[in-house]
């Protein structure tokens, strides 16, 4: 019996089967149950049957980044390329060290999820496996180019599999960076494949049947409520994680989601690669597939700096935005600051420096012609970027510093939804 087997405990008139997982003693059996809960068994009072062994393929071997996997299931059904990156979603538990784990190969994906088998064929391809708090721009090229390399090579979709807490701002840097024929769905799981509450089956299956759909769009697919009922599909640019835990922890910002996905729908429309036509609800218009051709400007200039304003906050933690090429400011309400910052803001602008005002509100737009504040700022020289969420603010005006002319102005008109031209109210 080795850790990783599958086996039989027989112990009084108790039995309990599951998987071997290591333990820091000789003395007792550490058993996972097939409810995902961890127990421990005296060896000596025990008797064990081994099952199966090494069910989960455990091996020494990672993935190599760049690396294509295939898994082929009819020619009649479409093709969906599973990209990776990290997080939970297609996470095991790895009975070396009893830790979950990330797996990303294709077939790591379907072992994960099973629920994904025949609902269209996949390539499965590594681009990083990190949490997503190490996210780079760097590593926003090599997956939007990961992702257009895909697309070429006959992707009917692609789904990227990521990490939750820095989901947004990938997603929002893909839209930003790729014109797309085909959807891009990003998804990822709040709790990881070893909990029963585990939401990584249902965000799976529902990011390939979105995958699969005619919205050829960069979108983010996770609950839509606390239950396992929907998902909802939001626009990279117009999504937020609004909370540390929930499995409904995403939410578009100032609207409702782009598209719900019905999972019971869903989940019974596996095995001919079509997507039922009452499976998809969409909410407002889209870009539909095989509208735009393909295109890839993956350029980015890191030196942008995201600074919140608040009340009482020391002057000199702004000097460190000498160095910078942008700077996005999250004011307060219409996008205010201090009075005695307005000359800092000036000098960068002066410096050459593109200086963006997004709101610390939820809702609403940015209007510095309203008070004295915002007319000095406008004066000083700032952006106003209207209801740009100020991470998207951020990672947008990267894109622009690198790919447009005149990045000031791009920061006031919308390049992939992220910008509404009024705020409207909710419908």
């Amino acid at each position: 019996m080795n850790p990783g087997d599958r086996v039989r405990v027989e112990r009084g008139d108790t039995t309990n089967e599951g998987v071997v997982l290591p333990s820091s003693t000789g003395d007792h059996i550490v058993l996972k149950l097939d409810g995902g809960y961890n127990i421990g068994i005296d060896r000596e009072a025990a008797s064990v049957d081994v099952l199966e062994t090494d069910v989960h393929n455990i091996g020494d071997d990672e993935p190599d980044d760049g690396e294509v996997s295939t898994i082929e299931f009819g020619d009649e059904l479409p093709t969906i390329s599973l990209i990776s990156t990290g997080g939970t979603i297609a996470s095991t538990v790895d009975y070396r060290t009893g830790a979950v784990t990330a797996q990303f190969t294709a077939e790591d994906v379907l072992r994960a999820v099973p629920e994904l088998t025949g609902r269209a064929n996949y390539r499965g391809r590594v681009v990083a496996n990190i949490l997503s708090e190490n996210m780079e721009p760097s590593i926003w090229q090599e997956l939007a180019t990961a992702v257009s390399e895909e697309i070429e090579a006959g992707a009917d979709g692609v789904v990227v599999m990521h990490g939750t807490d820095t989901m947004q701002y990938s997603a929002a840097a893909l839209s930003f960076m790729l014109d797309t024929p085909v959807p891009i769905v990003f998804t990822g799981s709040q709790r990881s494949a070893d909990r029963p509450s585990s939401d990584n089956v249902m965000n799976a299956v529902a990011a390939v049947e979105a995958a699969k759909a005619d919205c050829a769009e960069v979108l983010l697919c996770m609950h839509a409520s606390a239950s396992d009922d929907r998902c909802a599909l939001h626009r990279g640019t117009r999504v937020r994680k609004n909370h540390t835990s929930r499995r409904d922890a995403f939410e578009t910002v100032g609207n409702k989601p782009l598209a719900t996905i019905d999972y019971a729908t869903a989940r019974d429309d596996g095995g001919d690669g079509a997507v039922a036509d009452d499976a998809i609800e969409f909410n407002r218009d889209y870009t539909a597939r095989g509208e735009t051709d393909l295109a890839l400007s993956d350029g980015l200039d890191p030196a942008v700096e995201l600074i919140k304003f608040t009340p009482g906050m020391d002057p000199a933690a702004w000097d460190y935005l000498d160095d910078a090429d942008g700077v996005v400011i999250e004011g307060t309400g219409l996008g205010h600051i201090h009075t005695e910052l307005i000359g800092r803001v000036k000098e960068l602008v002066d410096n050459g420096t593109v200086v963006a005002m997004t709101s610390q509100c939820l809702a609403g737009r940015v209007c510095d012609r309203v008070y004295d504040t915002g007319r000095d700022l406008l004066d000083a020289g700032i952006v106003e970027a209207g209801d740009t969420l100020p991470g998207t603010a951020k990672v947008k005006l990267m894109w622009a510093l690198a790919n447009v002319d005149d990045p000031a102005e791009a920061m006031r008109r919308s390049l992939a939804g992220e910008l509404t031209e009024e705020s409207q109210p909710w419908q």
